[in-house]
């Protein structure tokens, strides 16, 4: 009886529940994370970049100009973000600035920003949980929400990346494809897949097998028109307005990155298809399945004869780069390249997800509704799972979309395991099912056989510590404010901590500036100075087995950084004196 009312109470208070759980969460993630917050460190670059953007837009900076003028000065690093995911973190430095001042207030904005997609996630995934499972499951999907490191890496103090909320639209998008309110579901995937498209192209890949998705729900079935007729109403809209209110000056030309005519005119055209196809096709599921495949063949004919150009990586990075650097990004290699922690971490929740998925299409063949809804569902998260073949940045992604299918997989097998008559059978059972589906028992395995660090990897997981933190960088922004040749990955903390300018940082359109460096440090000094010469460098700085540091020694031994870290210092380099136990060597371009 005390059991049923708890139930009931759950039930009726789980929106409350909800917050009561992304708060806690907050409160943990502070504390985990209270070491960076006070040292300001921001783990990835992007974090930095988007510090920076805030910054210029608070100091007055044009909202359609998202140049970084820190950056290749003076014209400026070209960034292809929106600014989305700036607004929420400068109205929160706007709102507790006159209470904490300015630097407070800004390191309580980042740290507090990343929560607000956190919680948009949390709700949108306990909703859906109600839907597709029962009223209670949505304590099942927050609990392993929580267990999916890669996700939860989106949402710590400090991760003010773009990513946390393109991850809370794409769960905004598997709440519509679970909608029962056919209409209403249209509506917040059209509207939800708009705004992603403008917060980045991440997640393109799914939004399109959603849009797909729902075509084929109306195939099948022909009252799904509703869902169809408002997706692509409010797609073709949403993304309209969307790119008149975030496009920058840079993303209105048709360059195929970000939300660009290119991207417009495509979602335009897919909506308009898409409100066609359910307000004039009449006929039986053949009929219907031929005119959306004619639809869709055109729609894909009209896109590659409108924009050839972006048929490719839609980076369009040229060939040198892409060998020089972006081959060589960590997390754009293949999950099986990585070590065998990080393979069961990030595969364990999708995979469990990819056998709940199959077991609910199994119970669900007999019933349309519901198999249509788990197939919607499944689909994006399979892709997801098989991308991580290819590129492991695909890691949150997958387990946000595998969310379900694991949540599915307890929730079915729970009372199958409970009802064993011996208590020893039930206990190992719930507990062996619980620690698989959520991914918890084989990364707990999977850390108990790592194996220790070689000398090189410590040495040089050492240096990726001690660079970027604000004690070792402090000596270098005491020196006068200048131009600087650094690491790639190292301009974008070097500009947000210090003063100093710098000529690069990871961002695939300044493929000149990446090259200019890349170039410099791999080849011969009287390259390098021919650079610096013309880019009217003042200092040149390095930090011996940064992880980007060793791919210049192993490609090019002999070159400008492998001399400089071996000590062999050309004339035209004056050294600057640091403190003994600096992770730094910095040298002042002679004039």
């Amino acid at each position: 009886m005390m059991a049923d009312r708890i139930t009931m109470w759950a039930s009726r208070h789980w929106r409350w529940l909800v917050a009561i759980v992304a708060v806690a969460t907050a409160a943990w993630l502070l504390n985990e994370r209270w070491a960076l917050i006070r040292w300001f460190a921001p783990v990835d670059t992007d974090d930095h970049m988007r510090i920076m953007q805030v910054r210029a837009l608070l100091g007055g900076q044009g909202w359609y100009d998202l140049r970084q003028y820190r950056m290749d000065p003076p014209y400026g690093a070209n960034i292809h973000w929106s600014r989305i995911p700036d607004m929420p973190i400068a109205a929160l430095i706007l709102l507790l600035k006159p209470f904490l001042g300015g630097a407070m207030a800004e390191k309580a904005a980042l740290s507090l920003a990343p929560f607000l997609p956190m919680a948009v996630t949390m709700w949108a995934v306990a909703l859906l949980h109600r839907r597709i499972l029962g009223s209670l499951a949505f304590l099942l999907g927050l609990a392993l929400l929580l267990t999916a490191a890669s996700l939860r890496g989106m949402w710590m103090p400090l991760r003010v990346d773009h990513h946390g909320w393109q991850l809370a639209m794409l769960a905004i998008v598997m709440l519509g494809l679970a909608d029962p309110k056919k209409a209403r579901g249209g509506l917040t995937v059209g509207l939800a897949t708009a705004v992603s498209l403008a917060i980045g192209l991440e997640m393109l890949l799914y939004l399109a097998l959603a849009g797909a998705a729902l075509a084929l729900l109306w195939v099948w079935d022909g009252e799904e028109k509703p869902r169809l007729a408002a997706y692509g109403a409010s797609l073709a809209g949403g993304t309209g307005i969307c790119y008149l209110l975030f496009a920058s000056v840079a993303n209105r030309a048709p360059v195929c990155d970000a939300l660009s005519p290119v991207w417009l005119s495509a979602m335009a055209a897919a909506g308009g298809l898409a409100v066609l196809l359910a307000q004039t096709v009449r006929g039986g599921p053949l009929r219907r399945l031929v005119f959306a495949a004619a639809g869709g063949a055109l729609l894909a004919l009209g896109f590659a004869l409108a924009w050839p150009h972006c048929l490719g990586r839609l980076e369009g990075v040229p060939p040198e780069l892409a060998r020089m650097w972006l081959d060589n990004v960590k997390e754009a290699r293949p999950l099986y390249t990585h070590s065998l922690q990080t393979i069961v971490t990030i595969a364990a929740l999708p995979l469990a997800g990819m056998v709940g998925f199959t077991l609910m299409l199994w119970r669900e063949r007999g019933n349309w509704t519901r198999f249509a809804t788990w197939s919607a569902l499944a689909g994006p998260a399979l892709v997801s799972t098989l991308l991580l073949l290819w590129q492991t940045r695909a890691g949150a992604a997958a387990q946000l979309l595998a969310v379900p299918g694991a949540a599915a997989l307890i929730w079915v097998l729970w009372p199958i395991v409970r009802s064993r008559t011996h208590w020893l059978v039930r206990l190992i059972g719930m507990a062996a099912l619980a620690l698989l589906a959520s991914g918890i028992g084989p990364q707990w395995v999977a850390s108990q056989i790592k194996k220790p660090d070689d000398k090189f990897r410590s040495t040089v997981n050492l240096a990726n510590r001690r660079c970027p933190s604000l004690p070792a960088l402090k000596p270098i922004g005491e020196q006068p404010r200048g131009y600087v040749l650094t690491f790639v990955d190292l301009g974008p903390r070097l500009i947000t901590v210090t003063h100093h300018d710098a000529i690069a940082g990871p961002y695939h359109r300044n493929a000149q500036a990446i090259l200019d460096v890349q170039r410099a440090f791999r080849g011969t000094p009287e390259a390098a100075y021919a650079m610096i010469e013309r880019r009217g460098i003042d200092y040149v700085l390095i930090c011996p087995n940064l992880s980007e540091s060793t791919i210049y020694k192993a490609k090019a031994p002999n070159g400008f950084y492998a001399q400089l870290a071996a000590g062999r210092v050309p004339a035209w380099l004056s050294p600057i004196p640091l403190p003994e136990d600096s992770p730094y060597k910095m040298w002042r371009v002679k004039p």
